[in-house]
């Protein structure tokens, strides 16, 4: 058991490095774009448009790494997929380092966004298919634990390193990744779908370890293995259709809830709500995802997964509901909310309230984030790699990451338009309002996945 777990967690480290680049991605936009909006150079300083295109382009790039990514998983395996993803996070770091335009970031930004999307596929499927069920969820919620670690890492580093070298930085854990996985098995489910009997074997010695029957495990997997080839007619069929709009919703839903606009204008939300060092409390916030998402991959195989997702979705709705109160009890004149050079006008705030009540400010993105860490970061990213069939595995999960970076760009590059209409306290509580659907659709659509093979899982969807 102990060379199993050995083999195993160094399999799974190996993978996240892919999400801990991923995270570093997400988290560099937040203390970069200060900096570009005031740096000298007229061809790169930023305004608050270009500024808005900076931190969302990166979720068009990781659109069509979806896409990318459902295509290579399928066709060149998880463990070639993932070493491949390296090339455009490092040649699109290697953009930005060099970068004389403003134009020349936004490619940057695309490309490493591109590597985001094909490793947000790739690495949930890679584990889910290498773990046995009884550490699968904890395992699985380490994707997301290393995308928020990476978000800090991004955070903190931000603090002292200028904008150039923080990109030096960020892109060393994609090439370490790209050496660890080239000693890595391609999974057993993957191997024997091409019919390679012998090396799927292997890739189980090394998982599982020279002590446990790796033939009796080949043939449960054999058993839910099917031909090659998905009919397109086949999406009449509930085993297929079920998963994907479950999928599909999932990563809607977690993305209305407004995460990703919040951590990528983490600082920006804080300079504009006149906390004093916004780096510091962007990092603070950082923290608090790190600490609870850990606490969800600790409890994930006991609580399951739809009580994490019940959790999270009150708490976060609680918090939401009262970061709307703030900017309500701060902003005297709501008309000037519309102004286009900012995200939050707090500047017409009536002389003394906001010192009185920053610390709400402070506490509800805190309550947020640790919601969203305890469930709706890391839940729905564990079940779309655990409720598609094997053979639809690649194509379903890449019109679920599409869904999400479609989403993603949405709510986070409309942020400030969503602002300038509804306001800061009617925007909160939009996000709110969609917490509470969260929380309504896990109660009648989720299925509980805890404790089952990923062969019982496909068969519940075929029996239904």
């Amino acid at each position: 058991l102990r060379v199993q777990n050995k083999k195993l967690y160094l399999a799974t480290f190996a993978a996240v490095l892919g999400p801990l680049s991923f995270g570093f991605v997400l988290g560099y936009s937040s203390p970069v774009i200060p900096e570009l909006r005031k740096i000298s150079d007229p061809k790169l300083r930023m305004d608050s448009s270009q500024a808005s295109w900076f931190g969302s382009v990166v979720t068009l790039g990781a659109a069509a790494g979806g896409i990318l990514g459902g295509y290579l998983v399928d066709k060149v395996g998880r463990k070639l997929s993932l070493m491949l993803c390296s090339i455009p996070y490092v040649f699109g770091y290697i953009v930005i380092i060099s970068a004389q335009n403003v134009w020349m970031l936004y490619f940057g930004r695309t490309l490493t966004g591109l590597a985001s999307g094909i490793t947000s596929l790739v690495v949930p499927v890679y584990i889910s298919e290498v773990s046995h069920p009884k550490v699968r969820g904890m395992l699985g919620s380490c994707v997301q634990l290393m995308v928020v670690t990476g978000i800090l890492g991004a955070y903190i580093a931000g603090v002292t390193l200028k904008w150039r070298w923080l990109a030096v930085l960020c892109s060393f854990p994609s090439c370490i990744m790209l050496l660890f996985m080239s000693f890595m098995p391609e999974t057993p489910r993957f191997l024997l779908n091409r019919s390679k009997r012998s090396e799927a074997i292997a890739s189980l010695r090394f998982l599982r370890g020279p002590h446990v029957d790796h033939e009796w495990e080949c043939r449960q997997i054999e058993a839910g293995v099917q031909e090659e080839g998905l009919n397109p007619s086949e999406f009449k069929n509930p085993s297929i259709y079920r998963p994907l709009l479950i999928g599909v919703a999932l990563m809607f839903f977690q993305q209305v809830t407004g995460i990703n606009a919040v951590m990528f204008y983490a600082e920006t939300i804080f300079e504009d709500a006149n906390v004093k060092d916004s780096r510091m409390a962007s990092v603070v916030v950082g923290s608090i995802q790190v600490c609870f998402t850990a606490v969800a991959a600790l409890t994930i195989d006991k609580t399951g997964r739809k009580v994490l997702l019940y959790i999270s979705g009150i708490i976060m709705a609680l918090s939401t509901a009262l970061f709307g109160l703030y900017f309500k009890m701060v902003l005297s004149n709501r008309n000037n909310s519309s102004n286009p050079d900012t995200w939050f006008t707090l500047n017409s705030a009536s002389p003394g309230t906001e010192s009185g009540i920053s610390w709400l400010a402070v506490v509800s993105l805190g309550l947020f984030v640790a919601g969203f860490a305890l469930g709706w970061g890391p839940v729905p990213w564990l079940l779309i790699s655990e409720i598609f069939p094997l053979k639809a595995r690649g194509i379903l999960s890449g019109a679920c990451v599409l869904t999400n970076w479609v989403m993603a760009f949405l709510v986070t590059k409309e942020f400030h338009d969503f602002i300038g209409f509804l306001t800061s306290s009617g925007t909160f509580w939009l996000f709110s309002a969609f917490c509470c659907l969260n929380i309504t659709f896990t109660a009648f659509y989720v299925p509980e996945t805890k404790g089952r093979t990923l062969e019982q899982i496909e068969a519940y969807f075929r029996r239904s």
